[in-house]
């Protein structure tokens, strides 16, 4: 009644191979493009869009990049906040350098730099993973930052240690700097997440995506039937720095406007995005979404609640927050090892099935 398959048919392999060939599918996103682009920016106020709607955007981006790497390709990575900091200084230092360029242009190319960084850090995945894997690239996580601590050349021999966001702008829309407008940062983080989830949907469920997944699923059996180790691994840690990268970029350009390495982009960064992936569901681009959104709203509502309503103190909520993510870590873990995603999946089969019983 509310979702069917029945009589929705493909007559061509293009129309089969569409990032969503059923027709309820293609629409239900229409719509949720259509309110994103045409009706949030309009109705939405500066808390909504700073506490809520720009984090949300930026760390899906942020959790499609770790996704990749993780989830479908099977390389533990704890260096996701270092991997940030690349493209967000990266972003930095070629807003100062080339100030005539779009600022669009300079979060692309931090992605693109922050994508070869961290595919030279992904070179230890071809002889060690696991375990292994996640010490090594949380050593990269304490290298970066250290980096761009030590090397005043990174900020600019700024006397602070900070970096700012010079004003940039699209069009004649101020994006970047104090006078930005809140409606103006979120449609361009949504115009980057909605390119990067196109993206990231397609090359998983691409030839790519095939490998990635026969290396984490088995990565033996996989060479044997012709996989390229090699290639697999370096271009899941590749694509995934890339998202990371946009991700950093935006969180410092456009979000927050000045950044400190180790406050911004320290190793909590890293393990947020992680439990993001791990709460959305590890191996789904709609689970990356899922777990960003939980992530970014809990804090939120925790905080309503106890400070708000209660009027507890602000530590104490904040203690309180952690408390409750890392216990339903622990229970999605337990109880649901897909997390969200895997729950709007047994959804939409109810729904097909209803009501009658499953």
């Amino acid at each position: 009644m509310f979702y069917r398959e029945a009589g929705d048919f493909s007559t061509t392999y293009p129309q089969d191979s569409q990032t969503f060939p059923i027709k309820f599918d293609r629409y239900r996103y229409y719509v949720v493009l259509a309110i994103a682009f045409l009706v949030l920016p309009f109705v939405m106020n500066d808390y909504w869009a700073n506490a809520v709607f720009v984090p949300f955007l930026i760390y899906s981006i942020a959790a499609i990049g770790l996704n990749i790497l993780t989830g479908y390709c099977g390389q533990v990575s704890l260096g996701t906040g270092g991997f940030m900091a690349v493209g967000a200084y990266s972003c930095y230092k070629l807003m100062t350098a080339f100030p005539e360029v779009s600022i669009l242009i300079h979060v692309m190319l931090a992605g693109g730099i922050t994508a070869a960084v961290v595919t030279l850090f992904g070179l230890p995945s071809l002889r060690i993973k696991g375990f292994y894997l996640a010490v090594a690239t949380l050593a990269a996580q304490f290298f970066l930052v250290w980096l761009f601590n030590k090397v005043p050349w990174f900020y600019n021999y700024s006397a602070s240690g900070q970096i700012s966001a010079p004003e940039r702008s699209v069009f004649g829309i101020v994006v970047t700097g104090p006078n930005t407008e809140a409606w103006a940062k979120y449609l361009v983080c949504l115009i980057f997440v909605t390119i990067c989830a196109v993206i990231a949907r397609n090359l998983t469920r691409g030839t790519i995506g095939r490998t990635w997944m026969a290396i984490r699923d088995m990565d033996i059996a996989a060479e044997i039937i012709g996989v390229n180790p090699l290639k697999a691994k370096l271009t899941a840690f590749m694509v995934s720095g890339f998202f990371v990268g946009i991700a950093g970029a935006l969180f410092f350009a456009v979000y927050l406007g000045a950044a400190e390495v180790g406050e911004s982009f320290g190793i909590d960064k890293s393990f947020l995005v992680l439990f993001m992936i791990i709460i959305g569901g590890l191996g789904s681009i709609f689970g990356s979404f899922a777990g960003a959104a939980f992530m970014v709203l809990l804090p939120v509502l925790l905080k309503n609640i106890f400070v708000g309503g209660l009027g507890w103190p602000t530590d104490l909520a904040a203690h309180l927050n952690f408390i409750v993510a890392g216990g339903l870590i622990i229970m999605f873990l337990i109880l649901e090892p897909h997390g969200l995603a895997q729950l709007w999946r047994l959804a939409k089969e109810k729904l097909r099935l209803w009501p009658f019983p499953h």
